[in-house]
């Protein structure tokens, strides 16, 4: 069993919950950042609408991860590169002044406060992610018929 298995449980249902919150209110309200930060309202919101869409989905791999922790590394591991790849590509936003520093919020609570746990839960299952992999049969490899010796 994994180290520190209810833990990660935990991390990932409030991930999912909190993805599919998140992506419904943004599909449903794709204005929303933009009058918090003080920015113009876009021209064509369902751009962020799509957005939203595309968080809400991550709900599903994440539930996956809370219900088998053993078998969640690659959709967590995913799942920490869109958290770290989103910062990155704000922080381009706001070094070169096209959105104000009050649109960070957007990474705060969807990115940066879910790097330790994730890290954490990758770290535990690395392991089991290992096995699994070397356990795997080689796709490339023909599969006998059967009753063949």
């Amino acid at each position: 069993m994994i180290p520190r298995r209810r833990l990660h449980r935990a991390v990932f249902a409030l991930a999912a919950v909190y993805n599919a919150c998140w992506g419904l209110y943004a599909a449903l309200d794709p204005q929303w950042l933009f009058r918090f930060a003080g920015m113009p309202p876009l021209n064509h919101p369902a751009i962020f609408a799509c957005l939203g869409m595309v968080v809400g989905v991550y709900a599903v791999l994440y539930a996956e991860v809370a219900r088998a922790p053993e078998r969640g590394f690659l959709l967590a591991a995913v799942g920490l590169l869109g958290k770290i790849l989103g910062p990155i590509g704000l922080a381009v936003l706001l070094a070169t002044g096209q959105w104000p520093p009050r649109a960070a919020v957007l990474c705060l609570t969807n990115d940066l406060v879910w790097w330790i746990p994730f890290g954490l839960y990758l770290h535990d299952a690395w392991p089991f992610f290992l096995r699994q992999w070397r356990a795997a049969p080689d796709q490339d490899e023909p599969v006998p018929a059967s009753g063949a010796r």
